[in-house]
């Protein structure tokens, strides 16, 4: 579906309406199992979006993939998703420019990670966020039942390079956790994504140190034809599991999939040892 220049009609998913902490948002669901929480990036559930819930749903679990921007299910084309940015970019739930600063909107996510433990049962919840939300995982990860956080391109703030999208005592929150829990936070970048910079790596690892695991991607790794957005807005590698993905055998954003999922498992499976069940 890399290549396909039409939208996607979800229909293999369950859309509710949730509300949570007074404010009510459509999540799109399937599967069965543990819960993970996809998180799209910009310019929202794009076809690319939804093949890569649909490959963390055959894989054993149910995907909770909430509606945050743009329209659910449209191919990414660079007029609508420029103006999908922009409205996200003063939106107060996100806060894209502010450094050492929470969004708002990761509150609602920690209740729905509450939420979906609830429902689906297992040790608890994964996470992946992807470029805008790349790193509400982090954040999420305050909530008890957030186990497994994937950050993919986190790309806020967007005018700072070095900066991150959390308050400095919510990170030290975080790196607690998971020093006494032994849990680890798994990062994905091209090399030369312009949003996700080196920078902003660097400044994961030096507030999480050894349990912020880091992977970059080759710029030759990514997928030369992305849709439009992507090609003229983004205008670099940036997409590692999605947009820019290569769904082909001995691709490294194929492997960069089998590891989130693998890591997902590992975390989230009842049968695997390392759950202590």
């Amino acid at each position: 579906m890399n290549d396909a220049v039409v939208d996607d009609p979800l229909d293999d998913f369950e859309r509710r309406l949730i509300t949570l902490r007074e404010t009510q948002k459509a999540v799109w669901v399937t599967g069965s199992g543990p819960a993970v929480i996809v998180l799209a990036e910009m310019p929202g559930i794009s076809p690319q979006v939804a093949r890569f819930a649909r490959w963390v749903r055959d894989a054993g679990f149910t995907v909770y993939m909430p509606s945050l921007f743009g329209r659910d299910g449209a191919y990414p084309l660079a007029g609508e998703g420029r103006a999908v940015m922009q409205r996200a970019c003063v939106s107060a739930e996100f806060r894209a420019f502010a450094a050492n600063a929470s969004s708002p909107i990761t509150q609602w996510l920690r209740a729905l990670a509450s939420l979906a433990h609830q429902e689906c049962g297992g040790p608890g919840v994964g996470a992946i966020g992807m470029c805008f939300t790349g790193n509400f995982a982090l954040g999420m990860m305050l909530e008890r039942a957030m186990l497994a956080p994937v950050l993919c391109q986190p790309s806020l703030p967007l005018n700072d390079p070095g900066g991150l999208e959390i308050s400095p005592a919510e990170v030290a929150a975080v790196r607690t956790r998971l020093e006494r829990e032994d849990l680890t936070v798994l990062a994905y970048r091209f090399e030369g994504d312009r949003f996700c910079t080196a920078q902003r790596f660097q400044a994961y690892s030096a507030a999480l140190g050894e349990r912020f695991v880091a992977r970059v991607l080759p710029s030759s790794a990514a997928h030369p034809n992305p849709p439009p957005f992507f090609a003229e807005v983004v205008g670099s590698p940036h997409s590692v599991v999605t947009a820019h993905l290569i769904d082909a055998a001995g691709e490294p954003t194929l492997a960069a999939r089998d590891e989130i999922l693998a890591f997902f498992s590992q975390r989230l499976r009842r049968d695997n040892p390392l759950t202590g069940e």
